[in-house]
This record gives C-alpha cells, structure tokens and sequence, in this order.
C-alpha cells in the first residue's frame, strides 16, 4: 500500500513498497511542461530536461553525471508532456541512496552550462527533425494542432526550429527557478526499501529546494461547429491519418466507459477495427485507436498508415465503426473481453517499479488524487454495455470529427466532405 506525506515546505512525497522487488526507482515529477510555456520560449521544458543532464556543481560533466549510473548499472531517463516532466533513476535496492542522491543533485544543482546548451540545440533540432521524418510519431503532435491550433496545447512539445535557436540560458534558468519548486514537485519511490528512512532521506536531500510559488498555466480553449481536417504536406506513398473525435478531460464521470470503448475500438488485436480495416480488407498493416486525456482535455484519435490509392475507403471504414458502436450496445462477450484486457495489461504493466512510480505519481500531480490498481479496476467492472453506448452516442457526432493527414495533398475540401456520421 503507498503512502503520502507532504512536507511543511509543499514537496509530497509518495513511497510505494514492493517487498518482493530487487529494485528501486526513484522519480521527481515536476508540474510543468509544453502547455505552461510562453510562444517566443515553445520548448524551453524539452530543452531544460535536456541540460539537466549537462553537469552539476558536483558533476561537472556529461559523462560525469553519466557514469554515477554506469558504475551501479542503473537505469536512467527524463521525459517531458504538455503537464509535467520527470526524472528518474532506477537501481538495485542497495543503491537506492546513490539513486536518490543523483536525481535531487540534477535537480537543484545542475549548472546549466553555456557551452552544453549551444551544442544541444543541434541535438533537439535533429530529435524535431526525426519527428517530422516518422509519420506514425508525427500524427500525435498534427493531431494536437488540429485541435487546439495555436496556443499552448496545440504546440509541439519539443517547440519549433526557431524557437529553439532562439532560447537562451537566462530562459530557462527563469523558468527552472519559477517551476522547479516545493509546492509543484512530487518525490515518488517505488521498490524494495524501507518507507519510513525512505522519506527522512528525501527531507535531506532535498532541504534546499525553493518554496516559491509557480505560475500556473493559461486555460486551453476550445471551439468547434464542423468537422475539421488539417494536412501535412509530405511526398509519400503511404498515407498516416489520425481520425477521430473530441472527448471528455480526467474529470468526466464515464471515464472508464471511454477507456473501454477506445479498448473495443482499435486497443486489441482482435479489435474492430483491425478487423475490419486489416483483416476483412487487407487495408494497413496495423490500426490503433487511443483514448487521450488529460486535466483539461480528451479525445478518442484512430490513428493508421494506409495505401494512398485506397486513403478514402480507409477513411469510410473506420466512420462506419465510429457509427456502429453508437447504435447498437456491445455484446456482453466483447464488454468482458476488454475488461479482462485492460487489467491483465494493466496488472503486467505495473510490475516493475518504475511503472508504479509513475502511476502513483501522475495521478497525485493530475488529479489531485490516488486510486490504487484495484480501486480503478473495480470501477472498470462496473461499467456495462449502456455505459459505453452513452459514451459513443454523446461523442461521435458530425461536429465532433477532425481529420488530420500526412501525405501528398494540397487540398482539404475533398476530405471534409468524407467526415460524415
């Protein structure tokens, strides 16, 4: 069972034991990202992650930072999303002090150093740039824009090439200093250790951390009357699309029935959509469909790479799915199928440490709230077939559908005049 505890300094600390694990992690997740950023700085949290692991008062160097994890055979990364970014160690139980000692250093310690932040932006433009050349990656970024166009939910993560020669150290020193504090930062352990030394180990490492408050995030807006496309221009054979609908945000009470729906829909092998786009018609190799969601906003997003010469009856195909689910109920075989599909994933999921630090983690830091996995697997169980039709009739309608294209077209009329219910 986890336990919270929050500091008179604002920092909560979540610890997670795992009696029977031989690993820790160590994970400091902080409430910032893409969508609490100004436009002249779009990428300044993809970039800060990136320095942090630039050198620290202690560890001067990139190597140096390195090379504390290489010598424990540790395992180590950082992650940036439109809510929040996280560090994160992973080691032996033994090791759980240097694990913790590391991340709390690059946290509150790292220099930032002039030199280092010059030669990454070369580094990032190169990670936007591969972006860009993936389709089945990019989708998910176009997919955004189309949505929430030009403010910060509708921009890219990692920014834009001119953004990101543009930030400076003064940039993200500021923001850092704003961001990186008590109140807007979660210490979460998960493995093989002892709670209760665990959280007096967090006080010490982190008793320098600033109590200052930070700026929150500006409202995401939005507005839709009619379906809507957006393409990406692009020479290739094949065509990626992202097709799909706007939804519910964490707060919405069928939640869960939403899940089930995106599981029924294209989260399985044997889904209705890869049967009918892949199987019946041989039309893409694979085909996915993704409940996403977060504090502020939801959508339900197909996403499939498909022949160019067959892109319209693709398109058709997956609406007529889209219509299907919000006509009739699911059967009671196909409704018990997906339950059992997100538990047990969920259940293998969870097994390491790192995974159940995040859990416990960005539920706190999104929702103000913890369920454990049996908490929300119960509420799984209780969603029935009328649940889920509910769901489907209130959010596949005409002007709901928004299409976004990755391929050799100009023009978006003929498109939109295909985004029928």
């Amino acid at each position: 069972m986890y336990q919270k505890i929050t500091l008179p300094n604002g920092l909560r600390i979540i610890t997670v034991p795992q009696d029977t694990s031989k690993t820790v992690t160590v994970l400091a997740l902080i409430g910032t990202g893409s969508k609490y950023e100004k436009k002249e700085i779009s990428g300044v949290s993809h970039f800060l992650e990136h320095l942090l692991f630039k050198g620290t008062k202690k560890l001067p160097t990139e190597m140096d930072v390195f090379g504390v994890m290489d010598e424990i055979g540790g395992m180590f990364n950082a992650f940036t999303g439109p809510d929040y970014t996280g560090y994160y160690a992973k080691v032996q139980t033994e090791k759980f002090e240097v694990a913790l000692d590391w991340v709390s250093d690059m946290y509150l310690n790292a220099t930032l150093p002039e030199a280092e932040i010059e030669k990454e932006r070369g580094t990032i433009i190169e990670e936007l740039n591969m972006y860009y050349d993936h389709p089945m990656r990019y989708i998910g970024t176009l997919w955004s824009k189309l949505l929430y166009g030009d403010q910060p939910a509708g921009w890219d993560i990692g920014g834009t090439k001119e953004t990101v020669l543009k930030i400076s150290r003064e940039d993200m020193a500021a923001y850092r200093k704003a961001q990186y504090v008590a109140s807007n930062t979660i210490i979460c352990m998960s493995g093989n250790f002892n709670g209760q030394d665990a959280e007096r180990s967090v006080e010490k490492y982190f008793r320098e951390i600033s109590t200052a408050s930070p700026f929150s995030k500006q409202p995401v807006l939005e507005h839709q009357e009619k379906p809507e496309v957006l393409i990406y221009k692009k020479d290739t054979k094949q065509t990626q699309i992202g097709i799909g609908v706007r939804s519910y945000n964490y707060s919405y009470s069928k939640r869960y029935a939403l899940e089930l729906l995106s599981i029924i829909l294209g989260g399985m092998s044997t889904s209705r959509l890869m049967e009918e786009v892949r199987i019946k018609r041989g039309l893409a190799y694979s085909v996915e469909a993704d409940n996403i969601v977060d504090p502020d906003t939801g959508s339900l997003m197909a996403s499939v790479n498909l022949d160019s010469s067959r892109l319209e009856e693709g398109i058709k195909v997956i609406l007529q799915e889209f219509k299907k689910i919000s006509i009739r109920e699911v059967s009671a075989g196909e409704l018990k199928k997906a339950k059992d599909n997100i538990i047990g994933r969920s259940s293998i999921a969870l097994e390491s440490s790192h995974a159940q630090a995040s859990f416990y983690a960005e539920q706190d830091l999104m929702e103000n709230r913890i369920l454990t996995p049996e908490d929300i697997f119960a509420k799984i169980n209780e969603v029935t077939a009328g649940d889920i039709l509910a769901v489907a009739q209130d959010i596949f309608k005409p002007e709901k559908l928004n299409l976004a294209l990755i391929g050799p077209y100009d023009k978006k009329e003929k498109f939109q005049e295909l985004l029928k219910l």
